[in-house]
């Protein structure tokens, strides 16, 4: 579904230009969960940014359902964006003058769609991860534990195809984490969507079949165990 081909991104600084990722090929199949992991400043987060078109590499492509992206004009990388990816951020990127149920709504806005729709479709999303009684609260009335439940409802609106998650636990509390983790477990089962989490946690890559390590500007991936048999 997803493909990155020979990917190459660099930085200039002082001049200099200093690579991040060099030679870097994958691809993503629907319904796949994996896990990227390294070092700090290995590039973890800039690979995601790139799979995601949130960034645009200095060499390589990357291909969406077979149709090369790479340097699609913004408004059609957009559209992919809304349409086909949900994102899901370690500082969950909640609007704080709006509701859960209005923050879950979100992205249908940039759709055209008016706020009784949004409402009318972000609902059973709010009683899917739990929190049917939450939706008039504001973010700031919300644990931990609840805003990154709204931002992966939030994610899941548009039925994206593919899920990013940057650090989705790391500002949660471990029982917080494992809650938010086995969500997005019952969410592939459920809908198919594939899953990619950025993480430096060792223990929550391991839950993962495919595992991504960034390291030196490559990738080393390993497939662990069968889909069906993930703890």
């Amino acid at each position: 579904m997803l493909v990155l081909d020979n990917i190459y991104k660099s930085y200039s600084l002082d001049s200099h230009s200093i690579p991040v990722l060099t030679e870097v090929s994958l691809r993503i199949e629907t319904g796949e969960m994996c896990s990227i992991t390294g070092p700090s400043g290995s590039g973890k987060t800039t690979l995601l940014n790139i799979m995601s078109l949130l960034d645009v590499p200095s060499k390589g492509r990357v291909l969406y359902q077979g149709q090369e992206i790479t340097h699609a004009p913004e408004p059609v990388q957009a559209d992919i964006r809304n349409r086909a990816f949900g994102f899901v951020f370690q500082s969950f990127n909640l609007l704080p003058r709006l509701s859960a149920l209005d923050n879950i709504g979100l992205p249908l806005r940039y759709r055209g769609m008016n706020k009784t729709e949004r409402r009318r479709m972000a609902y059973p999303l709010l009683e899917m991860v739990g929190l049917a009684d939450r939706g008039d609260h504001l973010p700031n009335a919300l644990s931990g534990g609840q805003k990154q439940r709204v931002a992966i409802a939030r994610a899941l609106i548009g039925k994206p195809e593919i899920i990013f998650a940057d650090e989705p636990t790391g500002n949660l509390d471990t029982d917080s984490a494992n809650n938010i983790l086995s969500l997005l477990d019952e969410l592939n089962r459920e809908t198919n969507v594939s899953v990619v989490v950025v993480t430096h946690d060792l223990n929550i890559s391991a839950r993962y079949a495919k595992q991504i390590v960034v390291s030196n500007g490559g990738v080393t991936m390993s497939k662990c165990y069968p889909d069906n048999e993930r703890p």
